[in-house]
């Protein structure tokens, strides 16, 4: 009954929407897989919440897990109320009735006038109190003068349970009633999204791939207070360490917490098994094994799979920049942001292919031929200016209009011309050698679609048919940002421990090789002053921002400090190699791509991530490189768990890698001309084994 795979709690909350930054009376979610801990989910409301635990249980579901999902308020209220406000004693249908009234939105609910309006099913004043707002509301008494609603203060569960509060007060510290009324709403909607998948605890049997049951943090408080004194916000840490819990007890501890009946009121999971809890939440301090990797992450914390964090990007960026209206000669190399439509077919009109001569196929008879030939000529840009007689021929040149009563053309070559005719042997097909009106572009066509960069053969096309000018995007601009005391500009003095900056140039240079602007914000030293003001110029000035050194969670790693800080720290520890830090966030409204400090790294995760990305921003949409299968000429035992891209180039039809891995040795990104993709499980490659070849041309 009680093995799970997956354990979620969620801190809830029956307040508005706390905006962009994590913090405390939020709504929080911990989450342990297969024995591991995530870091705590930030949620800013309840709409959100709704969505982020209904793509869990998807995920789970769809990977086979079985998920346990807790939440720390009452599913159910005190003996009798369910039967006096909706006629049954069953308390989904108390869950029924108050979706069918809550109304909800991030800013604003009406949770207090719904109370209201239970009271008024009930004798004498309450049971529910404090009025939140401003307003009186009629039946909602603002401080706790309830008295004759007949209605028990707590279930027997709060009973049991010291520092637990009662279901019925809506407001202030402790007001675990707003949470109800805004939580059951949003349960039903989730249990009857995936029914018959999910069952909920007490109430019904534990035997779905989803359980919702209702706990409490409160019951592992002497644990959180003491992960809380080391820094951090409380319910972040309530939530981490009670899935841990729930994840870590033993299973047949897990079934006695679960063995319960309370079929109207519910219950806490783990009440009376405090003692239980704690030790499973406990954060034992133990030395992590071995690994002699130094691209390991801290023991419980996952990396983020490449395919992952480029589903983010993609879903959450898009153009970002203005379009103007060019002259055709000024366009070359922008991005189309509208459709080029034919205004006139290629050929206008049907045209020779070759030089030769013209005339009617049908008026042609059997055998060797002999035609009369007219005066004059049709050549390109002079057409002949009368009819060709039937059994008549003219004289063609390449390129121009066929003449009336000409549809077929023999070549120069294979004609003897004597005075005033043509002789020819028989055989040729009606039609040859010319070509029809609009037989490479009608009018009306459609040649060119948004999001494509305007290439010469572009242009020519579109001269072609008609188009003077066109509508592209502007040029995506991006801002450049090196990080680090170490670092000093090449060319000048470098001191001890300190090291030219290599990132600068070869990042300004892949964004114009993109065909970007590049903004060359210089280099930025350790402190984060200085580092805000570089981030607060490049989002006012440019549409992305790439800065290089500081990703990662060390002391002097202020672009994942300064983005967690903000709130706008979206994904990093991308399972990547070269490339383990890795920020994607958000500054002032623009893109940040925190690139590792390593300039190898910095490159690959360039191409991998920023390149796409960017493209998307300027309206090229997403862009993936084109790679080629070809056999190997190197040997290699690759580990799981991480995507590695190496050095390569192509040399007598197989890929070979650069002679070192090490990503300190930069001379290996000029040796290379591209890279070789290998997957993120394991694999043992040998020469002349299929591998996956990215020509750096493709990323461009």
């Amino acid at each position: 009954m009680s093995h799970f795979d997956t354990v979620a709690v969620i801190d809830w909350s029956g307040g508005s929407d706390t905006g962009p930054r994590p913090r405390k009376d939020a709504i929080w979610m911990g989450v342990t897989r297969d024995g591991l801990d995530k870091a705590p989910i930030y949620i800013r409301n309840r709409m959100e919440a709704e969505a982020v635990i209904a793509g869990l249980m998807e995920q789970e579901l769809e990977a086979g897990r079985r998920l346990f999902v807790g939440y720390d308020f009452p599913f159910g209220f005190p003996v009798g109320f369910a039967e006096g406000l909706t006629g049954r004693a069953g308390p989904f249908a108390v869950w029924d009735w108050l979706e069918e009234r809550i109304e909800d939105s991030p800013r604003a609910n009406n949770r207090f006038d719904v109370a209201a309006a239970i009271n008024a099913r009930f004798p004498g004043i309450g049971p529910f109190w404090f009025n939140g707002l401003k307003r009186d509301i009629p039946g909602l008494p603002r401080k706790d003068s309830r008295a004759g609603h007949g209605l028990p203060e707590r279930r027997v569960a709060e009973q049991r349970t010291p520092g637990a509060f009662t279901c019925w007060q809506l407001g202030g510290a402790g007001a675990v009633g707003g949470q109800i009324l805004t939580g059951l709403p949003v349960l039903n909607r989730l249990r009857r999204r995936l029914a018959p998948h999910v069952a909920v605890w007490p109430f019904e049997p534990l035997e779905t791939p989803v359980a919702f049951v209702e706990i409490w943090p409160g019951l592992i408080n002497k644990v959180v207070k003491q992960a809380e004194a080391a820094g951090g916000i409380r319910d972040a840490h309530q939530v981490r360490l009670l899935a841990r819990a729930v994840a870590g007890l033993h299973p047949d501890d897990r079934d006695a917490m679960l063995t319960i009946e309370a079929p109207e009121e519910g219950w806490i999971m783990g009440l009376d098994h405090e003692d239980k809890l704690n030790r499973a939440a406990g954060e034992t301090l133990k030395p992590p094994p071995l690994r002699d990797d130094c691209f390991a992450l801290p023991a419980g914390v996952d990396w983020t799979p490449v395919d992952e964090a480029l589903d983010l990007l993609r879903s959450r960026l898009q153009p970002v920049v203005g379009t103007t209206r060019r002259v055709l000669g000024e366009a070359r190399g922008r991005v189309l942001a509208e459709a080029v439509v034919a205004k006139r077919a290629n050929p206008p009109q049907a045209n020779t292919a070759v030089d030769g001569y013209g005339f009617a196929h049908a008026s042609l008879g059997e055998g060797d031929q002999v035609l009369p030939l007219v005066e004059g000529r049709s050549a390109a840009g002079k057409p002949f200016p009368g009819d060709v007689p039937e059994g008549s021929a003219v004289r063609v040149l390449t390129g121009a209009a066929l003449p009336q009563g000409v549809d077929t053309v023999i070549l120069q070559e294979d004609v003897r011309v004597g005075d005033g005719e043509i002789a020819f042997r028989g055989g040729l097909k009606a039609r040859a050698n010319t070509r029809k009106a609009g037989e490479d572009v009608a009018e009306g066509d459609t040649i060119l679609t948004p999001g494509r960069v305007l290439t010469p053969a572009d242009m020519a096309l579109c001269a072609a048919v008609g188009i003077a000018e066109v509508v592209t995007y502007e040029p995506l601009t991006v801002a450049v940002i090196s990080t680090g005391d170490e670092l000093v500009e090449p060319g000048g003095e470098a001191g001890e421990g300190q090291i030219f900056d290599a990132n600068r140039p070869m990042l300004t240079g892949l964004v114009e090789e993109f065909g970007y602007r590049a903004l060359d914000l210089g280099r930025v030293p350790d402190s984060r002053d200085a580092l805000r003001a570089a981030l607060d110029r490049g989002a006012a000035e440019a549409d992305v921002i790439l800065t290089s050194g500081g990703a990662s969670s060390g002391d002097e790693d202020h672009v994942s400090a300064l983005l967690n800080e903000a709130g706008a720290m979206a994904e990093w520890r991308i399972a990547l190699k070269p490339g383990r830090p890795l920020a994607l966030g958000v500054w002032g409204g623009t893109p940040v791509f925190g690139l590792p400090g390593n300039p190898v790294a910095a490159m690959v995760c360039t191409l991998v991530f920023a390149r796409p990305a960017m493209a998307l921003m300027a309206g090229q949409g997403w862009v993936a490189p084109q790679g080629f299968d070809v056999p190997a000429g190197f040997s290699k035992s690759k580990k799981p768990g991480r995507r590695e891209y190496l050095r390569a180039r192509m040399r007598d039809g197989h890929a070979e890698v650069f002679k070192s891995e090490g990503s300190g040795r930069i001379s290996g990104l000029s040796w290379a001309e591209g890279l070789v993709e290998l997957p993120d499980g394991a694999a043992e490659i040998g020469p002349g084994d299929t591998v996956r070849y990215i020509p750096f041309g493709s990323f461009r």
